[in-house]
């Protein structure tokens, strides 16, 4: 270790290893296998770099980004290590010459990115040389509960039976207990030795709003907050990136579009500037940040709801990597939960997958409207005990309105206990509001004392009550039983009376004149309205037709009012006829069913 720790202070310049760094090397330099969760700007890089530089042989990175490793390389090059990439960006000259260099032993470290390492001709090469260690960075792109699954990333198991006798370090700033899991049991590192550090990040400020005007309401974060300061804004597509990006540029901000739509060399250039310059702005999808170590980056942004809590967190952790204060700033609205799921249900993947993502945007969303410390939830989603009152959060510094909802959440544990804990939301949803369904009735839940007795609350209600659950830690979701709820041993106090529980006013409901230039009677729930909105104004625009068209405002609001539950009831709504029926009734009835 004193070679470890001369090698950082002479070449990185760094007079102590922070915990757990120094075990971690240790580890790895007597050959031992090591899984290591630390928070963005931690030091993680620093666990696999130097015990290479300490063996014999040259170390592999498994790196996810093409970006990401050659920022890295160029860094290491910086500081006079021998460190080089293959990836495609190479000529076939260019890899011969970094090939022959890996054979004579004059490499350090080598990035390369899943899919070239599980290569015949890579593998062959890696045999005919000494590897000191194996890095998988970002590890946990293995786990379908991860937030970044890539399937080329379970190939990796490979390294445990070709290289036996070869350390292995898998890495990770997010993963829950459930991703851990899976990362150990994917990259099979049972023996592994793993090191959590803690996930808290003290100098964010978290703080989540509603949409109102989500361009006025960013402009006003800047203006007052953040005028000449380094950031990132996370918009969901790659057009919204663009056109903020202009927008802000003419709002007299240094800003950049970053998305994997641009040529390369553009968004070189973007990154480049972002690190190089001060006051920059970059508006990105979630193409842009992984591995980004610019410290001085005051604020992230979200311009739309994130689809996980560990992407949420991974991607605010780019914010005060330096230690100063710095801010997390979101808007979201349920027209992103619309967007999301309907993303969710054409993307490639299996339906356990599909399954998993669904989960995680429920508590996602019921992180956004919680009434309790965020730090403290976010903590606790990754299995770490906080303070309830973190005093660094939006809630905690303006407490938000609240409702009694002991006696609601009496109800949604009891429907989950009493229907076997299997079902998800919106099966018991129904079963609250006293729907006539054949599923329902197929399992004889119109039977049950609790069938009906939720009435004196909205569907949408109903759904934040359940998020809110989960969120809070009473409830968790198995992808397992098909997203099935099930009560967890914190529920018991809440669920015997012995504890209460306030909720979130429905935030959307407060906001009803604004979400929506239609006037809209005072008993429509504007969470259904606007989300029914969305679809209608998705399905005008692939069409190329104004949004009337589809339907007009009376017809949505019929459906608002009377939330029809099968083809025969969306039938007989005002305004829809054979046609329409047949050509709109399934995708519309699919979003009242998520509602």
């Amino acid at each position: 270790m004193q070679q470890a720790l001369t090698i950082l202070q002479d070449t990185f310049g760094y007079e102590a290893f922070r915990a757990p760094q120094a075990e971690v090397i240790d580890t790895l330099v007597r050959g031992g296998d090591a899984l290591l969760l630390m928070s963005t700007g931690g030091g993680k890089s620093l666990c696999y770099q130097i015990p290479a530089m300490i063996r014999p042989g040259c170390g592999i990175v498994v790196s996810p980004l093409i970006a990401l490793m050659q920022d890295q390389v160029a860094a290491l090059k910086q500081l006079g290590i021998k460190a080089s990439f293959l990836n495609s960006t190479l000529t076939q000259d260019e890899i011969t010459a970094i090939e022959a260099c890996l054979r004579r032993g004059e490499l350090d470290l080598l990035y390369v990115a899943p899919e070239r390492l599980t290569q015949p001709r890579t593998l062959a090469l890696l045999k005919s040389v000494t590897i000191s260690l194996f890095a998988i960075d970002e590890a946990h792109c293995v786990s379908q509960w991860g937030h970044d699954f890539r399937v080329d990333y379970l190939a990796l198991n490979l390294l445990h039976e070709e290289f036996p006798s070869v350390p292995r370090v898998a890495l990770t700033a997010t993963a829950d207990a459930r991703t851990r899991q899976e990362i150990v049991k994917n990259l099979a590192l049972s023996n592994a030795e793993e090191f959590v550090v803690g996930f808290d990040r003290p100098n964010i400020q978290y703080r989540i709003n509603l949409k109102t005007n989500p361009r006025n309401q960013l402009l006003q974060f800047l203006k007052t907050e953040h005028a000449k300061d380094a950031g990132i804004v996370y918009c969901l597509s790659r057009k919204k990136t663009q056109d903020t990006a202009a927008w802000l540029q003419q709002q007299g901000f240094k800003a950049l579009a970053y998305h994997a739509g641009l040529p390369a060399e553009t968004r070189a250039e973007h990154q480049r500037r972002f690190l190089a310059e001060e006051g920059v702005i970059v508006v990105a999808t979630i193409a842009f940040g992984m591995g980004i170590d610019k410290p001085d980056v005051r604020f992230v942004a979200h311009l739309d709801l994130p689809k996980t809590i560990e992407a949420y967190y991974q991607e605010t952790g780019r914010a005060g990597r330096d230690g100063n204060a710095a801010t997390a700033w979101m808007v979201y609205g349920f027209q992103d939960v619309t967007k999301l799921r309907q993303m969710l249900d054409s993307a490639q993947g299996d339906e356990q997958h599909k399954r998993v993502e669904q989960i995680k945007l429920n508590a996602m969303l019921g992180f956004c409207e919680l009434t309790t410390c965020r730090r403290h939830a976010l903590l606790a989603y990754f299995d770490e005990a906080a303070a309830e009152q973190c005093g660094n959060c939006d809630t905690c510094l303006t407490p938000v309105e609240t409702w009694d909802g002991t006696e609601a959440a009496q109800k949604a544990l009891s429907v989950i206990y009493r229907t076997d804990q299997r079902f998800g939301v919106s099966h018991l949803v129904d079963v609250l509001l006293g729907k006539a369904s054949d599923k329902i009735s197929q399992f004889g839940h119109d039977q049950l004392s609790l069938y009906g007795i939720g009435q004196e609350h909205s569907a949408q209600a109903w759904q934040s009550v359940f998020r809110q659950l989960v969120a809070a830690g009473h409830v968790v979701a198995d992808p397992e039983r098909f997203g099935g709820l099930a009560l967890t041993e914190k529920c018991r106090p809440l669920l015997k009376g012995q504890d209460t529980i306030a909720f979130r006013l429905d935030p959307v409901q407060k906001t009803s004149k604004k979400l929506s230039k239609a006037p809209l009677p005072d008993d429509i729930d504007v969470g259904i309205w606007e989300a029914l909105r969305a679809h209608r104004r998705a399905l005008a625009e692939v069409q190329g037709v104004p949004p009337y068209v589809i339907f007009h405002d009376s017809t949505l609001q019929a459906m608002a009012e009377q939330m029809p539950s099968s083809l025969a009831e969306f039938g007989a709504l005002p305004g829809v006829g054979e046609r329409k029926l047949e050509k709109y009734g399934d995708g519309f009835l699919q979003v009242i069913r998520q509602l």
